[in-house]
């Protein structure tokens, strides 16, 4: 074969991932992982809402000792304290859950090393169409990430509703909403 014939070959071989980066290493345990958030409504009261459906994988990237977490959140999965707040959150004021079904957060690269002792967590999060760059923080978690092990993972953080078009009852309803993500990993079948 000809020099000129394989390279560019050669060419698409280096432009694609390496194997690690292209598969899930960790995958959400959603029977163990919810999302929750909590706003104050006339600034005397908190109300919160917990997401049970969580899907998602974390994959690692050994050569440069990386990892991306992505996570997608279904909305319809809201448990809230009454149906009728339940009824409101879901409506096109707030999450337009049947416009907008899920929340997507995918990380930046972040060292596996964070998975351990925790730190800052950028990333993007997408809710209600918008994607918007967001730093989240990551609670130390002892994950080893051995594939004997389970990793469960903390992250905290708060946005604006505004920014992700949420205007609404500006005047009754914090713009400040908190965040969390519990979740729980396990291995993937390889």
């Amino acid at each position: 074969m000809k020099p000129a014939a394989w390279l560019p070959l050669l060419f698409a071989l280096l432009l694609l991932p390496p194997a690690a980066a292209s598969a899930a290493d960790y995958r959400i345990d959603s029977a163990r992982s919810h999302g929750e958030f909590s706003v104050r409504l006339l600034w005397v009261r908190q109300i919160a809402g917990r997401f049970t459906r969580i899907v998602g994988d974390v994959t690692l990237n050994p050569l440069r000792d990386m990892a991306v977490v992505q996570a997608t959140v279904d909305v319809d999965s809201v448990a809230m304290s009454s149906a009728r707040l339940r009824r409101w959150v879901l409506d096109p004021e707030f999450f337009d859950a049947r416009r907008f079904p899920s929340i997507r957060f995918v990380s930046a690269p972040l060292a596996v090393g964070a998975l351990d002792q925790g730190g800052a967590l950028p990333g993007w999060l997408t809710l209600r169409g918008v994607t918007r760059p967001v730093r989240f923080r990551l609670e130390p978690a002892s994950c080893t990430l051995r594939r004997d092990t389970v990793c469960r993972i903390e992250v905290r953080g708060q946005i604006r509703r505004s920014d992700y078009g949420m205007n609404a009852h500006r005047t009754a309803v914090s713009d400040n909403v908190d965040l969390g993500l519990m979740i729980t990993l396990d291995a993937a079948a390889r």
